[in-house]
């Protein structure tokens, strides 16, 4: 066992006990360091284990696709918006998810939402299905196909799920 099980919690309880009380007293160092240590050490069996970022390169890269994305669906959804209301054509969607990992699906779902345009709705309980909201959808198979592609895949890479 290791004396930190969580280091980087244990410092930044550290940190935030001594700026929450606006002292570096001998008292408050010593109450710090007390918190510090044993709160991680009482909640360290809670923790869930998730996967590590297994190439950390193309989490970069996608982060920067993904920021891309929400940029250009922020234009195409504000012509969209300025048009004609009779253009538009929402829908829902379910795209099957082939990942294992709740952090992958999480991140999943985060992606969806966060790109204009697109919203994720909710999770199958089996974890199989993915239910999402298009503003405007032209066609399903090719925003499904999108999605699986340009999201879905990386994270798997990136995750290893």
């Amino acid at each position: 066992m290791r004396f930190f099980p969580m280091p980087f919690h244990s410092l930044m309880l550290f940190v935030v006990w001594l700026l929450l009380n606006n002292s570096v007293s001998a008292g408050q160092m010593v109450l710090a360091t007390f918190f510090a240590i044993t709160i991680p050490w009482l909640v360290k069996d809670m923790r869930d284990e998730h996967p590590k970022i297994r190439r950390p390169f193309l989490a970069i890269r996608y982060i920067l696709m993904v920021m891309k994305d929400i940029v250009v669906a922020n234009v195409e959804v504000a012509l969209l918006i300025v048009g004609p209301i009779k253009k538009l054509q929402p829908g829902f969607v379910a795209i099957p998810i082939n990942m294992t990992s709740d952090l992958g699906i999480t991140v999943l779902a985060s992606t969806v939402s966060l790109t204009p345009g697109t919203v994720s709705a909710e999770v199958s309980k089996d974890k199989t299905w993915l239910y999402i909201h298009a503003l405007h959808l032209d066609d399903e198979k090719a925003l499904i196909n999108e999605i699986k592609t340009r999201y879905e895949a990386p994270i798997k890479e990136i995750f290893g799920c």
